[in-house]
């Protein structure tokens, strides 16, 4: 089993155009401010969201994907940031999808790969209780998704509101 020492963590989402990219941009400023050094990491190739990423970060990007990297190098590639505070690796389209209907190369494999918690984004736009189930979907599909925590996203006032009320808020 390869050792990975730095500390990490994975921001997905369910789909692409949850705002993952803005929520880890935020995370990784956020982190920033605080002091601390961060990596940054996106899962698959992309062009666009590393330069973002990067930014946020002060240093540049690198690919972490397990359809075009081995094991080894993806290894490789966090022990080379192991002088940061923390490496934070934002997902690419949905958590399960990848190369194929089993989800091989996806978000969810690589995360468990590297043994990283998840933080799952998610669009709440229009919803409220259905994200629970959302996310407990999640669960019962893989029950070993290092699963952390969620971040709800593109939450409405309203809906907000509605939510506080049924759980007996004021």
């Amino acid at each position: 089993m390869i050792d990975y020492s730095l500390p990490r963590v994975t921001i997905a989402g369910l789909a692409g155009s949850t705002g993952k990219t803005l929520v880890t941009v935020g995370i990784v400023r956020a982190l920033r401010r605080r002091g601390l050094h961060v990596a940054t990491f996106k899962k698959g190739p992309d062009y666009i969201d590393p330069t973002w990423l990067g930014a946020a970060a002060g240093s540049d990007a690198r690919t972490l994907d397990s359809f075009l990297m081995s094991k080894v190098a993806i290894a490789q590639s966090l022990e080379r940031a192991s002088g940061a505070d923390i490496a934070v690796i934002e997902g690419n389209r949905g958590l399960f999808d990848g190369h194929d209907a089993e989800g091989t190369h996806s978000t969810a494999e690589l995360t468990k790969q590297i043994e990283a918690p998840l933080i799952l984004v998610v669009d709440a736009s229009k919803t409220t209780r259905t994200v629970v189930a959302l996310v407990l979907g999640c669960l019962a599909l893989d029950a070993d998704l290092p699963l952390a925590g969620v971040i709800l996203n593109k939450l409405a006032r309203p809906t907000y509101r509605c939510w506080e009320r049924s759980r007996g808020s004021t």
